[in-house]
């Protein structure tokens, strides 16, 4: 996880101010990948004490409109967030447990895939989601 000086570095960067609860989302997020809104509450909180749900409901789309954090919500999935951002990878999900894992881009430059139809769209990310069974299932 960056320490807080770089995190604080990649709000300024985003030209987002500096405050104690986007430091906590962003950190959190940093430390669980693929965490849905409810543990980065929890967490938030372990860090903080007391802070409201709509707080970092807000944070979250803050984060996420700044390009800081992705939100994925694989199929019949909460909404969960990663701080791997920019480089159009790909995850793999356990149908039992819903253990999410990153998968590397197919072909390495984006958007990793190729259209057979591009229907006019200028197409600039792919979105490809494995489906499986994680090590402790299988």
């Amino acid at each position: 996880m960056p320490p807080t000086t770089d995190l604080e570095r990649m709000l300024r960067d985003a030209e987002l101010r500096v405050t104690r609860p986007r430091l906590a989302v962003l950190s959190v997020v940093h430390r669980h990948p693929h965490a849905d809104t409810d543990s980065i509450i929890r967490a938030v909180r372990d860090d903080l004490g007391e802070v409201s749900h709509q707080a970092v409901y807000d944070v979250l789309r803050a984060l996420t409109a700044s390009g800081l954090l992705r939100r994925i919500q694989p199929q019949g999935s909460v909404a969960r967030y990663e701080a791997r951002v920019g480089d159009n990878h790909h995850h793999v999900v356990c149908r039992s447990c819903g253990a999410i894992a990153d998968v590397d881009c197919a072909v390495g430059e984006v958007p990793c895939l190729t259209a057979s139809d591009s229907h006019g769209f200028t197409i600039d990310e792919a979105e490809v989601v494995y489906w499986g069974l994680c090590p402790e299932c299988s």
